[in-house]
């Protein structure tokens, strides 16, 4: 019994720390959002291949990245402000019956996409603002489960779910 009243304790505890950072990042601009995303992928981008990517069915993204990458870099950069802001149209809604894992590989394929200048590269000179940096030393002390639970999170409750309006 000792062992279960642990696990829940140690359980909650996970939980509530990455609450409490997903709340902190509730809290940065749209913009900031986007560039905590950039900075958490160039940080981090090599571990979650694995596990977000492998998790997922990425042939399930690829319509939808076709398109994206078909779009100017104003109108792929826009795209992206709308998943944020939950802005519907037929792309946030594309995005939206992705499973949870497709939307995480997806955010991948995206970053992946502006290293590879298909989809609008962060500029040379950006830097996160104090706030983002203070939440990205919040995600850094995560462990990497909880860090992955936190971004899947946050990548879930972008776009539109079709289904839901």
């Amino acid at each position: 019994m000792t062992y279960t009243a642990d696990r829940t304790t140690q359980s909650s505890n996970v939980l509530n720390a990455v609450s409490t950072v997903q709340a902190a990042l509730k809290t940065l601009s749209t913009d900031e959002k986007l560039g905590l995303f950039w900075v958490i992928y160039e940080n981090l981008g090599g571990a979650i291949t694995p596990a977000a990517p492998g998790a997922a069915r990425e042939q399930f993204t690829q319509g939808l990245l076709g398109k994206v990458k078909a779009l100017s870099y104003e109108q792929q950069l826009q795209f992206m402000r709308d998943l944020v802001n939950q802005v519907n149209n037929p792309l946030t809604r594309a995005y939206g019956v992705f499973t949870n894992n497709n939307k995480l590989a997806f955010w991948y394929q995206l970053a992946e996409g502006m290293t590879t200048g298909e989809i609008v590269p962060v500029p040379d000179n950006y830097r996160l603002s104090n706030a983002g940096l203070n939440v990205f030393s919040q995600i850094a002390k995560l462990e990497f489960g909880q860090q992955l639970t936190l971004l899947r999170r946050f990548a879930v409750e972008m776009g539109i779910d079709p289904l839901a309006i």
